[in-house]
């Protein structure tokens, strides 16, 4: 058994407008890194975060790669001791599932360090057990199994826990704008509607049902034509500044559609060529900079790998 692993575990953009809790896929980058050791020594210990400002913690049980770490190495019988460093190559609270990848990073690192015994599905509720602590007990599973499986998924169900990879263009590309604030899916999750008009619902359902279609048809047009969001997005559209006129700055550039990476403050947009995304990613930086927000700027294809070894 190797005695040390560093992994990476990618950031995902989830919803994907109209698919709210149920659809993601993971990026390129950015992502975050882990590095696993294994000692005689009994017991699990966080002895270093990096590139979080100091704001998350290094108890396990408040630690979403320590809790699931913790799950994981309780259900594989593992009783020798285990160090963990977490260096984070993303912002949190950024709308890019930072949580998630760590989690994922974790339990991803343990069972590759002891041989891979488990499936990346069997991982997958280890994973969750981390993410739940940023969900309130009530985890959502698309940021965590796109960057667990990569690829495209779609949640189907969580009791019992169902996800589904769906195949996508090749040429698909996602521009993603970070703008430098911060937006908490806790409070983002208490403005939502508890209650939503039954023509909005089925607005939104035949919105999710054609994105897919496009997708796996790989029909663009109709991509651009289902990547609306009648429900969620005008109400958290709210809480980012300039959102509407970032949004129409990519549509001018050529976005097949823009909306909200998971919730916020991240903006996502796709395109079918490089060259777009690139421009894009320019007018929509030009619309923040404009408002004195600084902001980073993300292009990636979907990344079908997910969370991999780099040590």
């Amino acid at each position: 058994m190797k005695k040390e692993i560093t992994v990476f575990a990618p950031a995902s953009v989830t919803n994907v407008s109209c698919g709210f809790d149920i659809m993601g896929f993971a990026i390129d980058g950015p992502g975050d890194e882990l590095k696993l050791k294994i000692s005689n020594k009994p017991g699990i210990v966080i002895s270093k975060i990096t590139g979080d400002h100091g704001k998350l913690p290094l108890q396990i049980e408040k630690n979403t790669a320590g809790t699931s770490i913790s799950a994981l190495a309780k259900h594989l019988t593992f009783t020798k001791g285990i160090d963990i460093e977490i260096h984070k190559k993303m912002s949190l609270a950024s709308g890019l599932g930072s949580s998630a990848a760590s989690a994922v990073a974790g339990v991803f690192a343990l069972n590759e360090i002891l041989g891979k015994p488990l499936s990346k599905e069997e991982l997958l509720p280890f994973a969750l057990e981390g993410e739940k602590l940023t969900c309130g007990g009530a985890p959502h599973a698309d940021n965590i199994s796109a960057s667990l499986y990569g690829g495209f998924i779609i949640v189907r169900s969580l009791n019992p826990l169902d996800v589904i990879n769906i195949d996508v263009p090749e040429n698909l590309y996602c521009t993603i704008v970070h703008p430098d604030i911060e937006i908490h899916t806790g409070d983002t999750r208490k403005i939502l509607k508890k209650q939503i008009l039954l023509s909005d619902a089925v607005q939104q359902w035949g919105n999710v049902a054609s994105l897919v279609a496009g997708l796996l048809k790989k029909d663009y047009k109709l991509i651009g034509r289902s990547l609306q969001d009648v429900i969620v997005e005008p109400i958290r559209s709210i809480l980012i500044p300039g959102f509407n006129d970032v949004k129409q700055a990519a549509l001018d550039a050529g976005a097949l559609g823009c909306s909200i990476s998971g919730s916020g403050p991240s903006i996502f947009a796709f395109s079918n060529s490089k060259k777009v995304a690139k421009n894009i990613g320019k007018k929509m930086q030009d619309v923040l900079s404009k408002l004195e927000i600084e902001s980073d700027l993300y292009l990636s294809k979907i990344n079908k790998e997910g969370p991999r070894i780099i040590k």
